[in-house]
């Protein structure tokens, strides 16, 4: 039966190649909210599944995974910055403190099933000033990542610490989607 990745982050499909899983990727069209008044874990399981729906309607003969990852603070989900000037307010937010990020996934089957799960991971910052940022923006794009950071790539220079999956800062709690695909 196929697998399909209802998403075009070059993330996630590292984090499922590199965990053995063969599938396809179809992108999905759904356009993601962003409620303050949601917790995260409701906001990110309602987009992924806004996103495997759609990609479900076009692949009704495949398991269809939908993901949507999100950083919280002060109760606020940050998504993508739309350009570097957001991107750095961002990173000056959460500099020095700590946040959650969260990742909501959807499963939907063949069937029509769908199960819902999400992973929380929570992330401290070192504490960044101007040129700090302006050195990290120098060498990631942080347009493409919720929270203006990516973890994998010159998370030394910025994060102190997490607690919590790894990979579900990247973008995929892999272990909890192997298993709800098992």
């Amino acid at each position: 039966m196929p697998l399909v990745l209802a998403s075009g982050s070059p993330r996630r499909r590292e984090l499922l190649a590199a965990a053995g899983v063969v599938f396809e990727v179809v992108i999905s069209s759904a356009e993601e909210i962003h409620d303050p008044s949601m917790s995260p874990a409701i906001l990110c399981e309602h987009n992924a599944r806004l996103k495997a729906e759609a990609v479900a309607a076009l692949r009704p003969d495949a398991t269809v995974i939908g993901a949507d990852t999100l950083v919280f603070i002060d109760d606020e989900p940050l998504g993508k910055p739309a350009d570097l000037e957001e991107a750095r307010t961002m990173l000056r937010r959460l500099s020095g403190r700590s946040h959650q990020v969260c990742t909501g996934v959807c499963i939907i089957s063949p069937c029509g099933k769908a199960q819902c799960l999400h992973g929380l991971t929570e992330v401290t910052f070192l504490s960044l000033d101007d040129a700090a940022i302006d050195a990290y923006l120098a060498k990631v794009d942080p347009l493409d990542k919720a929270g203006a950071y990516g973890i994998q790539e010159f998370g030394e220079q910025i994060i102190a610490g997490i607690r919590g999956g790894f990979d579900n800062v990247m973008g995929l709690p892999v272990d909890q989607v192997i298993a709800a695909l098992e």
